[in-house]
């Protein structure tokens, strides 16, 4: 009878105990969320951004490029191309230097992952669908398209000579490639290393329609995962871009740059850029997948 009597003061106990644990815990989740950070990291990225020596913020994609990824100039002096990544529509967005829209281009070819985006002298563009998160594609291809004849699209197919397995384990993943360029009738891919953040691999394809192998031509140490390349107009500098930090190579040569070793520069604050182009000899334009649209005076 004395067990028994006890019972219900026990059971009162423990639940009182088992209420005032949980009251604590949704306190302490509110009291969490509450004072999430989130808000504070965003206002302290846009004034990290302003404190970049050499970074201006000239304008905003948002509303008009859908994720923007790949830049290039458009054949309009002062305007420049890009597109949104795999999941948006295959459209080229002709805008000016400060993210106004000018015009689109409807290009006949799906949009698997397009990433980049180059032109040569003669006015071809090289749209690089060769968007690669998992390293599993076997569709790996470069699309040479003319703004003076949109109907027509070329499309230079290319695997990788050491690649084996689709996708290869973890640690090997280091073919996807979000940064390419034309350079000497050639199309020059560089791979984002998403197994180790520390080498770029540098493949080569001739910048002619076809199906081919990529040369593999040197390995970058490169401490980040790269987005886009720039080649300066004298072929004496050559940029990759990472997520929030710049890669600077300079040679006399171009084999002299891909020996080079790499210069970092940090662009905290900027957000996740993803696309660049030489706006002048000493200024980039770059853009983010949030859309923001920035000026870079190198260093």
């Amino acid at each position: 009878m004395r067990l028994i009597s006890f019972l219900p003061a026990a059971l009162a106990v423990l639940l009182t105990a088992s209420c005032s644990q949980a009251q604590s815990e949704k306190s302490g989740k509110n009291k969490t969320e509450n004072h999430s950070p989130k808000g504070g990291d965003r206002r302290k990225d846009k004034n990290a951004a302003a404190e970049v020596p050499g970074l201006r913020k000239v304008g905003s994609l948002k509303g008009v490029v859908p994720e923007s990824s790949g830049l290039a100039p458009a054949p309009t002096a002062g305007n420049y191309y890009s597109f949104g990544d795999d999941g948006n529509r295959p459209i080229l967005y002709e805008v000016s230097g400060t993210g106004q829209l000018v015009r689109t281009l409807d290009v006949p070819a799906d949009n698997i992952d397009w990433e980049s985006l180059s032109r040569d002298g003669q006015g071809n563009y090289y749209i690089g669908d060769c968007g690669n998160n998992a390293s599993s594609r076997r569709d790996l291809r470069i699309l040479k398209f003319r703004p003076d004849a949109p109907a027509k699209v070329g499309t230079i197919a290319f695997s990788y000579p050491d690649q084996t397995e689709f996708p290869p384990k973890k640690k090997q993943r280091n073919f996807d490639c979000e940064a390419s360029l034309w350079h000497d009738g050639q199309v020059w891919l560089f791979t984002k290393d998403r197994a180790q953040s520390s080498t770029s691999k540098v493949y080569a394809v001739p910048d002619q329609p076809g199906e081919y192998t990529a040369k593999k031509v040197t390995s970058l140490a490169i401490p980040g995962e790269v987005t886009d390349a720039a080649l300066r107009p004298d072929g004496r500098r050559l940029v990759l871009l990472g997520r929030g930090e710049l890669f600077i190579l300079d040679g006399s040569s171009w084999a002299d740059i891909l020996k080079a070793t790499p210069r970092q520069v940090p662009l905290t604050g900027a957000g996740q850029t993803e696309g660049a182009v030489f706006k002048d000899s000493n200024t980039l334009l770059i853009t983010t997948e949030q859309g923001g649209l920035f000026e870079y005076t190198l260093p």
